[in-house]
Parts: C-alpha cells; sequence; structure tokens
C-alpha cells in the first residue's frame, strides 16, 4: 500500500514539474519573434547596437557557470555576444567569460556599447565595450569583430562592488558604478574619461553625503545606477536604494565634472539640483528621463503644459511577495528644485495570481534606451514573473497598460525557493529581469532564472501607439 501511494505521489511530482516546464506563454498584443537560451545563464542587461548593416546584441550575467558550446568548455557567466540582425533567427557569436562567483559577487552584468568613430579620441574603424568583472573592476573590449572580442584596458580594479554604469558616446564621460576601499558605500558614482577606451583617465569619486572616507552616521543608499542626458541638457539621474530606502538624486553635471572634486559634504552637495527620498518600502533601481513631454490633456492650457518626468522604478527582491510591493512612479521634475511623485503603476496582482506563481512578482526595471521609436511614448518594464509589461505613457499623470509578454518556462528554467530545511518550498516561474528596444523597434528580454532572451514586438492596437 505504502508502494503505491509514492508511485502516485512520484507521478503527480513529475505530471506538475512537467506541466510547468510545457506551460504557454501569455500575451496581450505583443508576440515572440526570437529565441535564444543564452546558454542557460543567468542574464542580466540586455543592449543592442547596430554595427555597420548589423544589429549585434550584448548581453550581461549574474555569476555562475555553463558550459559554452563554441569553445566545448565550462566557462563563468560573463557577456553574451549574438547577431539579431535576423531577430527571428539569433546566432551566438561569442561568450566573455566574468569573474567566477555567484549572483552578483560573479559574472559581468554591465554592458555598454560605443563607436569609435562617435567617441572624440576612438579609433575611427574601432567598436568598443564597457563592461564590469564580477564586483571588482570595470573593462573596456575591442568587440569591432564581435565573434573575436579582445580586451583592450582596465578603466579600475581593485573595487568592493560594481553594477550599471552609464557611457556618453559623444563625450566619452562615463559615470561607473563602483566601490572603492575606504569610501563607506559598497557601491558609488565614479566619473572617468573614456574619449580614448585604450586610456582611461580618473576625474572624481562621487557618492551621497555619508558615503564619503571618514563620515560618520548611517551610510546612505547605495548607488544602483546612473543615466545621463549628456552635454545638451547637463543633467544626469542617479538612482540609489534598489528595494528600500531610494533616493533620485539629480546633478548638474557640468558642476559634477568641473566642481571641487575632494570628498568632502559639501563638496558631494554642490552639483546637486535636488535629491527626492523615498518612503523607505520603495526603492530606485532605475531613473529615466522623459524630457520635454508635451501631453494633450493639457494642450488648451496656458501655462505648464510642457513637462519634465523621470520614471523610477523599484527592484523586486523576494520571492512570493514577502516584501513590500515594488513599482513604477512617476516623478514630475518640471521644478527640478521640487520633484512631486504624481503616479504609479503595478501589475494587479490578482489579475494572474503572481504571488502565487513562485519567484519574485513586481518590478525590477525599466527599459533605458532613448530610441526614438518609442521614446516619450511608450515604456517597457521588465516585471519578473509578470514578464514584459508595455504602458503608453503619453500621458505620465496617467499611465496606461497596452500589451504583456509573459514567457513559457522551459527546461533550463531554475527552480526559485522560500522557506528553509522541512519549510522550504520550491517553483518554477518565470523572472524577466531586464528589458530593452532597439531602433526598430524589438523588445529584449533577458531571464534571471536562466530561460534565456525572447525577442518580441508589438502587435495590434499596441502597434498603433508607436505612431
Amino acid at each position: 500500500m505504502r508502494y503505491r501511494y509514492w508511485t502516485f505521489a512520484l507521478l503527480l511530482a513529475c505530471a506538475s514539474a512537467f506541466a510547468q516546464t510545457a506551460a504557454k506563454p501569455e500575451s496581450r498584443d505583443m508576440e515572440l519573434v526570437g529565441y535564444d537560451d543564452l546558454q542557460g545563464r543567468s542574464a542580466y542587461q540586455p543592449l543592442v547596437h547596430r554595427q555597420g548593416d548589423r544589429w549585434i546584441a550584448y548581453i550581461g550575467h549574474h555569476g555562475g557557470h555553463s558550459r559554452n558550446p563554441l569553445s566545448d568548455a565550462e566557462e563563468p557567466n560573463g557577456t553574451s555576444i549574438l547577431d539579431v540582425t535576423d531577430p527571428k533567427s539569433p546566432r551566438y557569436l561569442a561568450h566573455v567569460p566574468g569573474e567566477p562567483g555567484k549572483d552578483e559577487a560573479g559574472g559581468a552584468q554591465m554592458v555598454r556599447v560605443c563607436d569609435g568613430s562617435q567617441l572624440p579620441k576612438g579609433d575611427r574603424s574601432k567598436v568598443y565595450l564597457l563592461r564590469n568583472y564580477g564586483d571588482t573592476a570595470h573593462e573596456v573590449w575591442d568587440v569591432t569583430d564581435p565573434a573575436k572580442p579582445a580586451r583592450l584596458s582596465t578603466v579600475v580594479d581593485n573595487l568592493k562592488g560594481t553594477h550599471k554604469s552609464w557611457w556618453e558616446c559623444d563625450t566619452g564621460i562615463a559615470f561607473l558604478v563602483s566601490g572603492v576601499e575606504g569610501w563607506r558605500a559598497r557601491r558609488h558614482p565614479q566619473v572617468y574619461d573614456l574619449s580614448d577606451p585604450a586610456k582611461p583617465v580618473f576625474i572624481r569619486n562621487f557618492g551621497l553625503p555619508g558615503h564619503e572616507p571618514g563620515a560618520s552616521g548611517p551610510v546612505p543608499s547605495t548607488l544602483h545606477g546612473p543615466i545621463s542626458t549628456g552635454a545638451k541638457h547637463n543633467r544626469v539621474y542617479f538612482a540609489y536604494g534598489a528595494n528600500s530606502k531610494g533616493v533620485l538624486q539629480i546633478v548638474d553635471r557640468e558642476k559634477l565634472l568641473n566642481g571641487p572634486k575632494e570628498p568632502t559634504p559639501a563638496n558631494l552637495v554642490h552639483p546637486q539640483i535636488a535629491r527626492l527620498d523615498l518612503p523607505p518600502q520603495f526603492g530606485a533601481h532605475t531613473g529615466f528621463p522623459l524630457l520635454g513631454m508635451e501631453i494633450a490633456e493639457f494642450a488648451k492650457d496656458k501655462d505648464a503644459r510642457r513637462r519634465d518626468f523621470v520614471v523610477v522604478t523599484g527592484e523586486t527582491f523576494r520571492n512570493e511577495c514577502q516584501e513590500a510591493r515594488q513599482m513604477v512612479i512617476f516623478v514630475d521634475v518640471t521644478d527640478e528644485t521640487r520633484p512631486v511623485g504624481v503616479s504609479s503603476w503595478a501589475v494587479p496582482e490578482r489579475s494572474g495570481d503572481f504571488c502565487g506563481r513562485g519567484g519574485r512578482f513586481g518590478t525590477h526595471s525599466s527599459n533605458e534606451s532613448f530610441a526614438a521609436v518609442y521614446y516619450k511614448r511608450i515604456m517597457f518594464f521588465a516585471h519578473f514573473n509578470a514578464g514584459v509589461r508595455a504602458l503608453d505613457i503619453r500621458d505620465p499623470f496617467r499611465p496606461r497598460e497596452i500589451a504583456y509578454y509573459i514567457p513559457a518556462v522551459t527546461a533550463r528554467t531554475e527552480k526559485r525557493c522560500v522557506g528553509k530545511g522541512a519549510e522550504e518550498r520550491c517553483k518554477t516561474a518565470i523572472q524577466t529581469n531586464n528589458v530593452e528596444v532597439d531602433e526598430r523597434g524589438y523588445i529584449y528580454a533577458v531571464d534571471r532564472a536562466n530561460t534565456g532572451m525572447h525577442i518580441l514586438r508589438l502587435t495590434g492596437a499596441a502597434r498603433e501607439a508607436m505612431k
């Protein structure tokens, strides 16, 4: 009798596992164009760059390791390089190993790419990749031939933390996420001149007051990532505290580059235009600027018809809703010295029983491309087990979801667990981690739980919002 019971239980378990693996994607007005499993590596940041008549995808990975069929070797997760010129048939070109280690202590999560023809002192025939090397360094690689990447320089090493940096291709200025020994924050801004990627030039360290060496008291939230609008708009938007105690800092770029650099509290505040501290439960993973928004609702108003916003997205950390929900917050920065939140958005949990699906549920990040095909009209958000969500943001006071795509899990999708010991339970769930777009309008979603990269496009009514 006991034998029959366990046989039945085993069949049920196998049937459940098969059902999860065979699950179908869920979607509305968004469809799958192409797919690559990324060698089963946990993926973080995707970026797609046009190189001549080719479109090349660069994918940063979390720590871990997997076999690379191109070299037939087990390699630490690093940077995947794919040709997505034909998005229906992506071709895996190369894998550049990262730092050995797990999660954020290894891999090479961040990728930025610049053409040498854009950089003031770059080789005009070259294409350059900026990436982090685990938690300890930032590197520049020559990816002119994306199938044969070659390391060009180490920008800085001996760090205690890195993450998602920003590189201005027209000036060469790079705003790095670093952790410099002696500084109190694991991650804070560093500024480098990479106009000649072979010869990095240090400009300064930066951060919130309390990050600097010798400070006392509580350490402010650590930096997650910056986004710069370059010399033209003269602003850098720093997002601190990815999951809680979020801070949006608006900085005068010119003052940051050329102001006093000694890390005193006064000098750290000198380039700051505004600092918005969010309530403790809200994080600031990404701060994406929407500048010069013409909002139809205010077209007949005498004043304030044209407005500026920053879209702040928090990162969910814990599985199965074991924390406060992270979401998207639209901040009106038309008066930069008085930023104010005007709306928020997140996927309704009951729309898909997401807290019970397993893994993380809540926002993680937004796209960061300023591609004209979508900018100031549609934004895309990675929502972990709720997949990719597309929002019509033409009225930031009333953001509206117009499409979504939740990929199917595969045999490679890694389980996500809660609890410990006898109380531990694990479920297989999609974990859409980051999302990006290219100038052609394709959407690239990568998965944290080793499911790979999904190349998508809008369809139906959602496609009309692109016009």
